[in-house]
């Protein structure tokens, strides 16, 4: 902020581009103009522009005969900054203020009452000046055009306004960091008209219809970020993660600093983890409350309903039709905001996977937005993207139970002012704490070109990979994963906390994140958590007895494994390790080189379920994991044909039992409806769950499942996506059903070898 308007320099002429909403504005610039005037002899020369009325139109009529001076003369714009009651980078909005209006900006009569009790709050700001030549000559550039008078005075008078815009943000903070007026600049690029007139080529239609249709579809698609409904939905964002959650969330503040220097610095994207339609609301409040521009979170329109729509798309959102892959123009515009948003450094973010997942892990990636996203850089020649990975976990999740119904076979509620109500609702409940760990970036020094399907899948399972890395294990996720691997049996306290204390122990080693509810010496923490998961429904406890004991009811399995699936990729490649040497140890004899051929097997078999490293760092890390047992396993596995069975017995905890099983299971059940199928029948999409949901609850009655865990929508398309990558799912001849017979009993065989290592590790 400057002490006085007037620049250094006395020998150029100098216009003042006043920025005044009202007369109060105006008067208290005109007042410090002429108090700080160098030649009270001569009045100054300015010109009255009312940009902060409405920043997106503004009327520049005004300036017009100030194109007429001299190139050399100096702009000078000039605002009222009105500081509220509270400190300027944490004042939030109060109810009132949506009936009077937005304080930051009063409206006359209130800036006159602020004015007569506390003057202090109104400070004037003088932005960096510009030369009437430097505009000009800026405009040429940007513009590849020589500009009218009319358009000229409109780009001057949106220049003074950012320049005004940065230089309140030193009173008020990097959150009210906003693009202005970004549908008018993108029609003037160059490249946008150019891509019109192309459509227009290819599609034979007028170019003025499309320029009427491409302004429509700006007012769709472009967000209006503004101050003050900036604010409103900081507010709201709190209100609503307090409903269920406490008030701090956990944050890596280390890695937080080092994405703010990320986002001021590079092209910025940042993909979080979606497990709750709270995670939106917790990203948003994150780089809110840490004075992170506003972000630009991309979603799709389904979520634009009623109010939240109208203060969402005002705070940064942006909503994105579902489909539109027939629509050249659309994806056009998509494409050219998108990169211009990523030029202005303006962060966008979005889940990761592109919806929520339903059985808590992270899904395989939808490539769309992250596609549209690459897509645009790569247009614009964007430089060092850099995506980074963001985890948002937690204690309890309230739409579980939702989630778990859902994968049982019922239909999703569509989205809706109702439905958001009752799910504000059902939020009133102790959940404990939000957690955000944030993973190393993936960087694109030059984005790859956005047809080279390869590259994209690479970057998207490189976030994949990261995000997994700091995602931390929570205590919910712990004890889901040890009673789902001991239902139906229950497990005495005492059990439990052991079982507990070695997986963390193992974790420990091996510097898996934990969470801080995860620290079983505070005992009062413990039980605080303990008392949430019973009354939140995840757990069962029995005081009847001699000893307390916990237990999942049969009903309770599908919300235990959402828990337990949210930390599930950290022990992957132990459960792998641990069947290939169950296979090793029932066949003596293959050694080393039978271990490995497994273990690549199984990989393969779970690989529409998990994130793995490429192939030899694979096998690096299960080399390393089984090293911290015994060195010379591999050896050994060669010189002795049991050493197999006795080196499993020394791998403690044992995991692959509570891991692999569901998938295993619901694999199994995809394989055998394939199985009773004659080699003419093949096997779509939409009959996987017709015929799979029926034939597992069979299946689970008969106990050839063991649990309401392994019956789930997203399981059985996964599993279908396995059977039609090998081959299985097509019509064919009779060696067709040979195979799926041999895959049917090549999955009861493996889900025979889990359960033998179930025996093995459940407490005795």
């Amino acid at each position: 902020m400057s002490v006085s308007p007037w620049p250094g320099r006395d020998d150029a002429p100098v216009v003042f581009i006043v920025d005044a909403a009202h007369r109060v504005d105006e008067g208290l610039l005109m007042d410090w103009l002429r108090d700080h005037n160098p030649r009270p002899e001569r009045a100054p020369e300015s010109v009255v522009v009312p940009i902060v009325r409405d920043p997106e139109n503004i009327p520049s009529a005004a300036l017009l005969p100030v194109l007429d001076l001299p190139d050399a003369t100096l702009l000078v714009p000039l605002r009222v900054v009105w500081k509220t009651s509270i400190a300027a980078k944490t004042g939030a909005p109060r109810l009132r203020d949506l009936l009077w209006g937005n304080p930051r900006r009063p409206n006359i009569a209130r800036a006159r009452r602020v004015l007569r009790k506390h003057p202090e709050r109104a400070q004037k700001i003088a932005a960096a000046a510009a030369t009437l030549g430097e505009l000009k000559e800026r405009y040429r550039q940007r513009r590849a055009q020589e500009p009218t008078d009319r358009q000229l005075a409109d780009y001057i008078a949106a220049q003074a306004g950012l320049a005004l815009d940065v230089a309140e943000r030193k009173l008020r903070g990097s959150r009210y960091k906003v693009p202005r007026q970004v549908a008018r600049n993108l029609q003037a690029r160059p490249a946008f008209r150019s891509a019109l007139a192309q459509i227009s080529q290819e599609t034979g239609r007028p170019l003025e219809d499309l320029q009427r249709e491409s302004a429509e579809i700006m007012k769709e698609l472009v967000s209006i970020p503004q101050t003050f409904w900036i604010d409103v939905m900081g507010a709201f964002n709190r209100y609503l993660i307090n409903l269920g959650y406490e008030t701090d969330m956990v944050i890596d503040r280390a890695a937080l600093d080092r994405v703010r220097q990320i986002t001021r610095e590079h092209p910025s994207a940042l993909l979080w983890t979606h497990k709750t339609h709270v995670d939106g609301f917790a990203i948003h409040s994150t780089l809110l409350e840490n004075d992170f521009p506003a972000p630009h979170i991309l979603g799709g329109v389904n979520m634009a309903f009623g109010g939240l729509g109208f203060l969402a798309r005002r705070a940064g959102a942006i909503f994105i039709r579902r489909s539109f892959q027939d629509n050249p123009l659309y994806k056009m515009i998509l494409r050219q905001y998108l990169g211009y948003l990523l030029e202005k450094r303006f962060p966008l973010t979005w889940a990761f996977e592109g919806t929520r997942s339903r059985v808590g892990k992270l899904m395989p990636p939808r490539y769309g937005l992250l596609k549209y996203v690459v897509e645009a850089a790569h247009n614009s020649g964007a430089e060092n993207l850099h995506i980074v990975p963001v985890a948002i976990n937690y204690d309890l999740i309230g739409d579980v139970g939702d989630y778990a119904t859902e994968q049982a076979g019922a239909s999703k509620q569509p989205e809706s002012l109702k439905w958001f109500i009752g799910y504000l609702r059902g939020l009133r409940q102790p959940m404990g704490r939000i957690y955000v760990d944030i993973g190393e970036p993936v960087v694109l020094p030059r984005a790859p070109d956005p047809q080279d399907a390869r590259a994209l899948q690479k970057i998207a399972f490189q976030v994949g990979v990261e995000v997994n890395k700091v995602t931390p294990i929570t205590l919910a996720s712990l004890s889901a994963m040890i009673l789902l691997g001991a239902a139906p049996r229950a497990l005495t306290e005492q059990e439990l906390r052991a079982e507990m204390q070695a997986y963390i122990d193992w974790a420990r080693q091996r510097d898996i994140p934990f969470t801080a509810t995860s620290d079983l010496g505070n005992d009062e923490q413990l039980r605080t958590l303990a008392r949430q998961m019973i009354a939140n429904g995840l757990v069962t406890r029995y005081d009847g007895g001699p000893e307390r004991v916990y237990a999942l009811k049969p009903e309770q399995h599908g919300i235990a494994s959402y828990y337990r699936n949210t930390t599930i990729h950290h022990f992957v490649n132990k459960a792998i390790a641990e069947l290939a040497l169950m296979a090793v140890a029932s066949q003596p004899g293959g050694g080393a080189a039978a271990f490995w051929e497994e273990a690549e097997s199984l990989r393969d078999l779970y690989k529409f379920e998990f994130f793995y490293a490429p192939t030899d760092e694979f096998r690096d890390q299960v080399r390393t994991e089984l090293c911290r047992y015994r060195r010379d396993w591999e050896s050994r596995l060669d010189a002795d044909a049991g050493f197999a069975q006795k080196f499993l017995a020394t791998l403690t905890p044992l995991v692959a039992h509570t891991v692999l099983i569901s998938f295993t299971e619901a694999y199994r059940v995809v394989a055998e409806v394939l199985a009773r199928k004659s080699a003419t029948d093949a096997l779509g999409e939409k009959d996987v769950l017709a015929q799979c949901l029926p034939y597992a609850r069979q299946a689970l009655l008969q106990r050839r499942i063991t649990s309401e865990a392994s019956i789930g929508k997203l399981l059985f398309l996964n599993g279908f996506k396995l059977m039609e990558n090998r081959g299985l799912a097509e019509a064919g001849d009779e060696e067709l059903v040979q195979r799926r017979l041999q895959m049917s009993q090549s999955l009861r065989e493996l889900t025979h070898r889990i359960e033998i290592l179930r025996s093995l590790a459940l407490p005795r």
